[in-house]
C-alpha cells in the first residue's frame, strides 16, 4: 500500500527484455537506506518487488501483465521515474489509498502555465470517467493529485510548484503515456452495487436515507 507522496526520483539504469517481460535497474539513493529483497516500491505508480539491490541501485522485474497495461515498456536508460516505498503503518497519510495496481494509461493533452502553478489536461478511456469526480483523489505515474475539473474523457489536474519540483513530472510533454489509478473505495462501491440485492446491508442502506 501505498500514499502517491514521492519520496525521490530514480533513473533508469539498465533494461534488460525478455520477449515482453523486462527485467530494470534503477539508479536510486535515498530510498536505498531502507530496502530489502521483496520490498515493494512503487516504480511511476506500478507496484513492483525487489529482486536485488547495491547501495545506489535495486532492481525489478516487470512481467507481461504488467508491461501490457501500464507505460514501463516505453522506458529506456536515462528514464526518470517516481518512487515510493510501501507505507508502514502508524504512518500519517498525507496523499491517499494508493495500491499501485494500474487501472488504464492516459494521454495528456497539453501543459499550461499558470502564475504559480500548471495545469495538466489528461485524455483517458471514458468507460473510467465513473471513477473520476471533481477535487476527488487520483494517481497519475504514482503521484497523489487531486481532479480540479472533468469534462467526458478529459480530466485537468493543478499541480502546485513543489509538486512539479519533487517528482519527474516537470520532464512531461504534451503526448507522453502516463499510468493511472483511480479511487480504490469507487471501485469498492461499484462493485458492491454490482452484486447488491434486496437483503443487503447496502440495499438496506440505500432504502433509509434518513441514516
Amino acid at each position: 500500500m501505498f500514499t502517491g507522496l514521492i519520496e525521490e526520483i530514480g533513473i533508469i539504469d539498465s533494461i534488460k527484455i525478455y520477449g515482453n517481460a523486462r527485467k530494470i535497474t534503477i539508479r536510486s539513493k535515498f530510498i536505498n537506506s531502507d530496502i530489502k529483497i521483496d520490498d515493494s516500491i512503487a516504480i511511476d505508480g506500478v507496484c513492483l518487488t525487489v529482486i536485488d539491490f547495491g547501495n545506489d541501485f535495486f532492481v525489478v522485474e516487470v512481467v507481461e501483465e504488467t508491461t501490457s497495461k501500464t507505460n514501463l515498456k516505453n522506458l529506456r536508460v536515462g528514464s526518470k521515474v517516481n518512487l515510493e516505498r510501501a507505507s508502514r503503518f502508524g504512518d500519517r497519510i498525507g496523499g491517499h489509498i494508493v495500491q499501485g495496481h494500474i487501472d488504464c494509461i492516459g494521454t495528456i493533452l497539453s501543459i499550461e502555465n499558470q502564475s504559480l502553478g500548471v495545469l495538466l489536461n489528461i485524455e483517458f478511456p471514458y468507460n473510467y470517467a465513473k471513477y473520476i469526480v471533481e477535487h476527488g483523489s487520483i494517481c497519475v505515474n504514482g503521484i497523489s493529485l487531486t481532479v480540479a475539473r472533468l469534462s467526458g474523457n478529459i480530466m485537468t489536474i493543478a499541480i502546485i510548484p513543489h509538486t512539479w519540483a519533487k517528482t519527474s513530472i516537470h520532464n512531461y510533454k504534451s503526448g507522453n503515456i502516463v499510468n493511472l489509478e483511480f479511487d480504490l473505495l469507487a471501485k469498492y462501491v461499484e462493485n458492491m452495487l454490482k452484486y447488491n440485492d434486496n437483503s443487503s446491508i447496502l440495499s438496506k442502506f440505500i432504502d433509509q436515507p434518513n441514516i
